[in-house]
């Protein structure tokens, strides 16, 4: 019987020092820093949250973050989604993916957090944030009260954008052969369970952990620390 000894996370075979990590679809990097700038310190890998709204923008973050040396990329449902992407086209540029909630692979049609995104828009256009929030409750209200407003006149589009936005498919995702923590909440509707554990079983090197929205609710840095310790898992002993 092989007995694993349990020690602090580390990260000795990703050849970076700097995590840039992208927002999900309405939030920000305001949010990001919440989730991961602790976990990833733990580790020795600095956060860059880089204040990017569309995925354009999100994906030249990633190519001038790229420019001298591989870098650790990931971020949260869209975020993770085009930080897998952006790997898939550039696979020696990415030293290591972490990726949050991933809601999609492929196409996007007929997705909980893709429909969900083109009814906010919907509701936005025609009514503002105020009533697109009205059935949202606590942490999570919150939350996306302060995030889309920093969105200005642009939400709608963004909500537009991401609804309609691929994940990788599941043949890009086989190609993705570096370390890869891949966490999903168990009680998420949005980010379906499923989805990430076809991520998980796809990406020859990816590890999955789960928590909860509750637990997000509570500490934000849950989620991330989750997410990094499944990625400190997926490195070679």
């Amino acid at each position: 019987m092989r007995v694993r000894v349990r020690t602090a996370p580390t990260i000795p075979a990703v050849d970076a020092s700097c995590a840039w990590m992208l927002p999900g679809t309405g939030s920000d990097e305001v949010f990001v820093r919440s989730v991961f700038a602790e976990p990833l310190s733990q580790v020795g890998l600095h956060l860059h949250a880089p204040a990017t709204r569309t995925v354009a923008d999100h994906l030249r973050a990633l190519d001038h973050a790229a420019e001298r040396h591989p870098i650790v990329a990931g971020g949260v449902s869209l975020g993770a989604h085009l930080a897998a992407l952006w790997a898939a086209r550039n696979p020696g540029r990415c030293a290591g993916l972490v990726l949050a909630l991933p809601a999609w692979t492929g196409p996007s049609a007929g997705a909980p957090a893709a429909l969900a995104a083109a009814s906010s828009a919907d509701v936005v256009a025609a009514h503002g944030i105020t009533a697109a929030l009205a059935d949202v409750d606590g942490w999570l209200k919150i939350e996306l009260d302060r995030a889309w407003r920093r969105y200005g006149d642009g939400l709608v589009a963004h909500f537009r954008e991401a609804a309609g936005s691929d994940a990788p498919t599941f043949d890009e995702l086989r190609t993705l052969d570096m370390p890869t923590g891949i966490v999903a909440c168990t009680d998420d509707p949005v980010h379906p369970l499923e989805v990430a554990r076809t991520w998980a079983a796809a990406m020859p090197r990816a590890v999955l952990r789960t928590t909860t929205l509750s637990a997000l609710g509570n500490d934000r840095a849950s989620l991330g620390r989750a997410a990094v310790e499944a990625l400190a898992e997926g490195q070679p002993c």
